[in-house]
């Protein structure tokens, strides 16, 4: 059996795109699985097991389907569903299997806050697609994120300063609106004796470099720009926790035995995309301001708030989540 998933963005959606991989893995052990989606996260996808090929659109998209189309799939899940999925996957004679993005229904959250979303997770919606091939996994599978030989980081060597336990903290977002400001964790970071590793991208070793020369009493270490997604997932796991916005390394730290700290803009919960764990961990906690009547505003995020006042941020009680990592 030979079977292909569509994945094209971003680094949390394709991360959670892995138990749909480990469910097919475990009820066809001999089933070859491919994975299609964009060059810019193939290194991204060395953290997923079980995958016999991979798939990279980088220019030519016609040239891409007809590689595709090449490869005499019996089945397609489509995790992605939009047009330009549609279109890859049209006259290729597979029986294809789609992911239901419930677009209408988070139109009406954060448009009119009207929710009629499921309490489900987008995991258990991205399994719901494999009952195509007879398979029930909602609910059943776990998520796991695997850390190349070659991308794993020695702490004690590389972070000399750092002494003991260490609390990592993703600051990064693609957009402003779900990154908690400076100013704010500049307010946690002085609430806490905690030792601080900052991860990120380049885009983000400025903030970075800010929050190390404003918090002199902590010991704050800042590699944004420095580390690769897989060595960063690496430090990660080494954590005790990881202090986060909603972001993609939120989704890789739920696949770890460590606290996940997640800090919520103008995204919620309610969109099904929270730390997975099927199986539950107790210290994981959530932060959001309740009551505002603005939010969500949006299910991914804009780069201003488009109230101008950024409430969902800057009324973050920064005690309490001080607190929660003390407390881990």
């Amino acid at each position: 059996m030979k079977i292909l998933l569509i994945r094209f963005s971003s680094i949390g959606d394709i991360v959670l795109t892995f138990p749909v991989v480990n469910a097919i893995r475990e009820a066809f052990p001999d089933a070859k699985i491919h994975f299609a989606s964009k060059k810019s996260f193939e290194s991204l996808l060395l953290g997923a097991e079980g995958i016999h090929k991979f798939h990279f659109l980088s220019n030519s998209f016609s040239s891409f389907k007809r590689e595709i189309k090449s490869e005499g799939f019996d089945f397609i899940i489509d995790l992605h569903n939009n047009l330009r999925t549609r279109r890859l996957t049209l006259g290729i004679p597979a029986k294809i299997s789609r992911f239901d993005k419930l677009n209408l229904r988070k139109w009406l959250f954060t448009r009119f806050k009207i929710n009629t979303l499921p309490n489900v997770h987008v995991v258990d919606r991205y399994l719901k697609t494999l009952n195509v091939l007879g398979i029930n996994a909602v609910g059943q599978t776990n998520n796991k994120f695997v850390i190349p030989t070659s991308s794993n980081v020695n702490i004690q060597e590389r972070f000399p300063m750092l002494t003991g336990s260490f609390v990592a903290v993703a600051i990064g977002a693609q957009f402003k609106t779900k990154r908690v400001p400076k100013e704010k964790w500049l307010e946690i970071f002085r609430k806490t004796d905690c030792q601080f590793l900052i991860i990120g991208g380049e885009m983000d070793r400025e903030i970075g470099d800010w929050l190390v020369d404003n918090c002199p009493s902590n010991v704050l270490v800042n590699t944004c720009g420095k580390l690769s997604i897989l060595e960063s997932a690496s430090v990660v796991s080494q954590a005790k926790s990881l202090l986060t916005n909603d972001t993609g390394m939120m989704h890789i730290a739920a696949c770890f035995d460590i606290q996940v700290i997640s800090i919520w803009g103008n995204t919620t919960p309610d969109f099904g995309m929270s730390p997975y764990r099927p199986q539950g961990i107790k210290t994981d906690k959530i932060f959001q301001v309740e009551g505002l009547s603005c939010r969500p505003c949006s299910k991914i995020g804009h780069q201003d708030c488009p109230k101008k006042h950024f409430h969902c941020m800057t009324m973050q009680d920064a005690e309490a989540i001080a607190l929660s990592i003390e407390k881990n």
